[in-house]
């Protein structure tokens, strides 16, 4: 089976690196079978969204160049949030690539409870997103008993002629932004 490896640290300062990962992985590859075709490395945070090495595998398993990920852990996978995180699972799902994490041995796809094991995360993800929710209310509502409104401050009146004004002059959203210290989103709320 064509298969691809996927390691992640934070950081390589502080004398952190993937190696302890790639031995064991490569080891349980060999071990099983598995002709591992290539290895994609991360050295930032899982939370961030556009890692080189994780992208480029998800790009990879689009076109089917492997047909099973292996990957350490599931926080080394990724920790984006249970949501996103089943979102990247499910994605590889949808390019026929099934995934394994090595020290998780529940999570794997190309098992005999590969679907229960998606029904719980998809669970979960959905569970994660009311806890989210009941929490941004009960901000909300702590916030307002001490007299504080949510939401983004409104902004003045004077600020909003000028944004018509740029805009009328063609400006873009990004300059306008610049220029008045606002977000390009904010500008564009505006007009």
């Amino acid at each position: 089976m064509k298969t691809a490896i996927y390691v992640r640290c934070s950081t390589k300062t502080k004398g952190q690196d993937v190696e302890n990962q790639l031995i064991q992985l490569r080891t349980f590859c060999k071990r099983s079978n598995y002709e591992i075709t290539k290895v994609y490395e991360d050295y930032e945070s899982g939370n961030d969204l556009n890692r080189k090495g994780f992208n480029e595998m998800l790009n990879d398993a689009r076109k089917r160049k492997f047909e099973l990920l292996v990957f350490w852990s599931l926080d080394r996978f990724s920790r984006s949030g249970t949501r996103q995180t089943i979102h990247y699972l499910q994605q590889l799902e949808s390019y026929n690539v099934v995934y394994k994490s090595f020290t998780e041995q529940y999570i794997d796809s190309a098992g005999i409870f590969s679907d229960v094991i998606i029904s719980i995360l998809s669970t979960l993800a959905k569970q994660e997103k009311v806890r989210l929710s009941e929490r941004v209310k009960a901000g909300l509502d702590k916030a307002r008993t001490k007299g504080r409104v949510g939401g983004r401050p409104k902004l003045n009146q004077d600020v909003i002629e000028k944004i018509k004004e740029m805009k009328s002059q063609g400006y873009s959203n990004r300059h306008i932004g610049r220029e008045l210290k606002i977000g390009n989103s904010t500008v564009g709320q505006y007009l």
